[in-house]
């Protein structure tokens, strides 16, 4: 038996995440259909994440295991045949079978955009907020995010996880590009959240970026948000931000 890793992206606004539901389709239903049309046999992929309803994965990786020989170019060239034009596989490799997807990956970056004033050609891609922010003190607050921490506190209620234990190498709010920032009148600003880490909790990112948002909206200090990062739960964080300004976006192994 051989295993594969596949590379792909996707536009997530039409799926119910990447893991398959039994109420609507998803990223991993149509990838599995299309691969075990080619290959004459069930087909089951694993991704390197769980990305939720409405979220983006600019690089997703996922795994599959198979006897059946193939050329892997004209494995992609067929698959993205059969893909929905929202999917698209750009590599499959073949690699040694103590690979994992999910758990090999040694770390995963996510980003999400934000912006201000009303913008035509952003709004399926970032999140309008219509008050102004303070990013250096959001800044300031995600810099006490790095390093290995229990952060219970961003993780949705009733997840059955073993820990919630992460090491985030990476957080920080970067100017984004206002290409698409188009406006009548008044500024208008683009601002992409840059998180790594080796692990994600459920609905992690979209809340630690709606508890940013509460810093820099005044509503918490910077006191608060360490106090909730040190020892608050999931009621004393934020509200979690719109998927659709979601984009997994690196996996590394």
């Amino acid at each position: 038996m051989q295993r594969y890793f596949i590379t792909l992206s996707y536009d997530g606004t039409a799926y119910h995440g990447w893991q398959i539901q039994p109420n609507g389709i998803s990223v991993q239903e149509v990838l599995e259909r299309s691969l075990s049309t080619l290959l004459r046999e069930t087909i089951t992929v694993t991704g390197a994440g769980r990305t939720d309803a409405g979220v983006h994965g600019r690089m997703m990786v996922a795994h599959f295991d198979t006897e059946m020989p193939f050329e892997c170019e004209q494995l992609v060239y067929k698959v993205n045949r059969l893909l929905p034009r929202d999917v698209s596989i750009s590599r499959i490799e073949p690699v040694r079978g103590g690979l994992h997807a999910r758990y090999s990956a040694t770390s995963r970056t996510y980003h999400y955009y934000v912006h201000t004033g009303k913008q035509p050609f952003s709004r399926q891609y970032s999140c309008e907020l219509r008050y102004p922010l303070d990013f250096d003190k959001m800044n300031k607050a995600a810099a006490y995010l790095i390093g290995e921490k229990d952060f219970k506190c961003f993780c949705k209620s009733g997840t059955d996880v073993k820990t919630t234990i992460c090491n985030l190498t990476e957080a920080r709010w970067i100017p984004a590009n206002e290409e698409f920032a188009l406006t009548s009148g008044g500024t208008i600003t683009n601002w992409c959240f840059v998180i790594t880490a080796n692990r994600f909790l459920r609905n992690m990112v979209r809340a630690v970026v709606g508890t940013l948002v509460d810093v820099g909206r005044d509503r918490l200090s910077l006191d608060d948000f360490k106090k909730i990062v040190d020892g608050g739960t999931r009621s004393d964080a934020g509200e979690s931000m719109p998927g659709n300004a979601l984009f997994l976006w690196e996996v590394k192994y």
